[in-house]
C-alpha cells in the first residue's frame, strides 16, 4: 500500500481557520448559538468549504473564501437553532399564569426604559458603544471582542466599565 502524499490545501486552509476562526464562531453566537456549538458548525463549514466544487478556485481569492465560510456558517447556525427549537418539548401554559401576566403599563414602562437606553447608547463614544454592543449584547468574551476591535483585553474590560458608568448616570439623569 502507498502513502497518499500530503494534502496540497493544508497551508490553505490553516491560514483561513487562524484568521477566521474567531469571527466566524462570533458570526455563530450572534445566530443565537452556544459556543460549543458555534465552534462545531465552524468545524463544519471549513468541512463544506472542501467538499465545494470551486474550492480550487477560492485557493487564490482569500476574502471570497471567507465570504463563503461566513455565509455557510450563518446559515449552519440558523438551522441549528431552528432545529434545537422545534426539539424542545412545549409545555402547555397553566390558567394561574395567564392571570400574572404584566399589564400594558408594564409593557409602557418598559418600553420607556428601552428607549431611554436607545438615547444613552446613542450618547455614548463609538468606541465604548462598539465595547458594550460586542460584550454585552453580542456576549462575546474580552478576548473575542479584544481580536474584532484590535485591543488588549484589558483595555475592552477598562473601556467596559467605563461606558457601564456613563450609560448608569445617563439612566439616572433622566
Amino acid at each position: 500500500m502507498t502513502a497518499l502524499p500530503p494534502c496540497c490545501c493544508a497551508d490553505w486552509v490553516s491560514g483561513l481557520a487562524r484568521d477566521h476562526a474567531s469571527r466566524l464562531a462570533a458570526v455563530a453566537r450572534r445566530e443565537g448559538l452556544s459556543g460549543a456549538d458555534a465552534l462545531d458548525v465552524v468545524q463544519d463549514a471549513f468541512h463544506t468549504l472542501l467538499a465545494r466544487p470551486d474550492q480550487e478556485s477560492l485557493r487564490d481569492r482569500p476574502q471570497d473564501a471567507a465570504n463563503v465560510l461566513a455565509a455557510i456558517v450563518r446559515n449552519a447556525a440558523r438551522n441549528a437553532r431552528r432545529r434545537h427549537h422545534r426539539a424542545k418539548p412545549h409545555v402547555p401554559l397553566a390558567d394561574d399564569l395567564v392571570s400574572e401576566l404584566a399589564g400594558p403599563d408594564a409593557d409602557i414602562d418598559r418600553a420607556k426604559t428601552s428607549a431611554q437606553l436607545a438615547g444613552c447608547m446613542a450618547d455614548l463614544g463609538d468606541i465604548h458603544r462598539s465595547v458594550v454592543t460586542l460584550r454585552i449584547l453580542e456576549e462575546l468574551s474580552s478576548d473575542e471582542a479584544a481580536a474584532e476591535l484590535g485591543l488588549t483585553p484589558s483595555h475592552v474590560s477598562v473601556l467596559l466599565h467605563r461606558a457601564r458608568k456613563q450609560l448608569e448616570q445617563c439612566m439616572l439623569a433622566q
